[in-house]
């Protein structure tokens, strides 16, 4: 296993080397299809921000790394830099990562998009692809999923479960994805019980445990008995697991840390994008485009339900599944008041692009789409 040199100035970060040596063509140009007799693996490199662990964002995206390679094999060589945090240091490890000799590269949070795009910039010949950005270039995609949908069925079970109608939710930063998820939750809960709040506490980073756990803490002192979290680690869980509150695990399963309170978890799969685009630049057939996945893909998933989860609920969850699939349902249709009793939609549906920039709560939520 190789270290690559100045990429960390900490103890903190870990370097995974290659798992086979890969050595780019000489004069191969974006688009062009690698030669037959080619037989180096295309160089593919994965930038994380938090590390590796049995659970969580990050963890999704290792397994989609690991699906790659198992699908792939010897026609793809992996290297993985973990806990990159979204500052300078996130351009300077993905521009490293780009003169080390990837051709593929998967930046994979939102907070990388800006460094990305200008190391994109200086490497042409290199197919840059940014989870849950939105910026486009040449030899720069996006991809991301539909999470508010898998967060939708999720409101339907807590919405079901709850007996103090308060449900406490960790959050890390106020963008719009997160924003949507507790949006498509708060509306779902309220479809079966009205009656529910949705309590939002904000923990300002995307991976720090201890914060995570003093925020479901928090929601827990207000009266939530059902916790979910938009944060990258198993502090919620365990925070759940251990005050008996229920619980819906994200990104995923997360009861090996709740075992006695989850209720099923919304479970993020990355793994048949990162083969379609690995085998879209082996072949020269990659062309930049945004890909938004959802339940229809099988990009995000409500699983692992509880067997006490009464069945009543979970025919309404397959209900539900089914009418998003089909696009009979939508998470956003119909009348929408914010929690400020402002009119945002009185019928239909909305664009994806006023979904795409939500940056409001729905009624239900308490406190401010603002840290």
């Amino acid at each position: 296993m190789e270290t690559m040199a100045g990429l960390a100035s900490t103890g903190r970060r870990r370097v995974l080397g290659w798992l086979a040596a890969g050595v780019p063509i000489a004069g191969a140009a974006l688009g062009a299809p690698r030669p037959a007799w080619a037989a180096d693996p295309l160089s593919v490199g994965f930038v994380y921000m938090s590390p590796i662990t049995d659970a969580g964002w990050t963890r999704q995206h290792e397994d989609g790394r690991l699906a790659m390679v198992a699908a792939l094999g010897s026609r793809v060589a992996t290297r993985v830099v973990e806990n990159v945090p979204e500052n300078a240091d996130a351009e300077r490890v993905i521009r490293d990562l780009a003169r080390q000799g990837c051709k593929l590269i998967f930046t994979t949070s939102f907070g990388y998009m800006d460094a990305v795009m200008r190391v994109a910039r200086e490497f042409p010949g290199v197919v840059f692809d940014q989870a849950s950005g939105y910026r486009l270039a040449r030899n720069l995609g996006a991809y991301n999923i539909r999470f508010y949908e898998g967060r939708y069925l999720a409101g339907l079970v807590a919405g079901a479960m709850t007996r103090s109608h308060v449900l406490g939710y960790v959050a890390a930063l106020p963008i719009p994805e997160v924003i949507q998820g507790i949006n498509a939750f708060t509306l779902a809960a309220r479809s079966v019980n009205p009656k529910v709040q949705v309590r939002v506490v904000w923990t300002q980073n995307w991976f720090d445990p201890p914060r995570e756990r003093d925020a479901a803490q928090a929601v827990l002192r207000q009266g939530a008995d059902v916790l979910t979290n938009h944060s990258g680690s198993s502090a919620v869980a365990q925070a759940a697991e251990a005050a008996g509150a229920w619980m819906l695990g994200y990104t995923s399963d997360m009861s090996r840390y709740a075992p006695t309170r989850q209720l099923g978890a919304v479970v993020h799969r990355w793994g048949d994008h990162y083969v379609q685009a690995a085998r879209e630049v082996l072949d020269g057939t990659w062309t930049s485009r945004a890909i938004m996945g959802g339940l229809k893909d099988g990009m995000i998933a409500l699983e692992a339900l509880s067997p006490k989860v009464p069945q009543a609920v979970r025919a309404s969850v397959d209900e539900a599944r089914r009418k998003i699939s089909a696009g009979a349902l939508h998470p956003f249709g119909g009348r929408l008041v914010d929690n400020q009793g402002k009119v945002r939609q009185s019928s239909g549906v909305p664009s994806q692009k006023d979904v795409d920039h939500m940056d409001w709560f729905v009624e239900g939520v308490v406190g401010k789409a603002v840290a």
